[in-house]
């Protein structure tokens, strides 16, 4: 069992644009969204990403993603699991998703 707190989640509705703009212009955020935009919903967990950061960094690179709507994350026993937030960030940003996801 878990003994962290469970993560905190905006939604994209509450999120203005700078936020999100920001959230997306950090390169490591930025691939973290990419990889996402490939897995299945709920598929990757915190430590699968190949990213060049300590464990400590890449918590807070998530906390600005969920703080900017663009993820949500659960706890399944030890592991925290991922999903990009498509659906919901599409509606309140249509076609920002595409357009850095495009870019890459």
């Amino acid at each position: 069992m878990s003994h962290r707190p469970a993560p905190e989640h905006t939604h994209p509705d509450d999120v203005p644009v700078q936020a999100a703009l920001a959230a997306l212009a950090d390169p490591v955020r930025l691939r973290l969204v990419r990889e996402l935009a490939l897995a299945a919903d709920w598929e990757r967990a915190c430590g699968t990403f190949d990213v060049p950061v300590g464990k400590a960094a890449l918590s807070h690179h998530f906390a600005v993603l969920r703080s900017s709507g663009l993820i949500e994350q659960r706890d399944l026993g030890a592991r925290r699991v991922n999903r990009l937030r498509r659906t919901e960030f599409d509606a309140r940003f249509p076609g920002l998703l595409d357009l850095v996801l495009r870019e890459g």
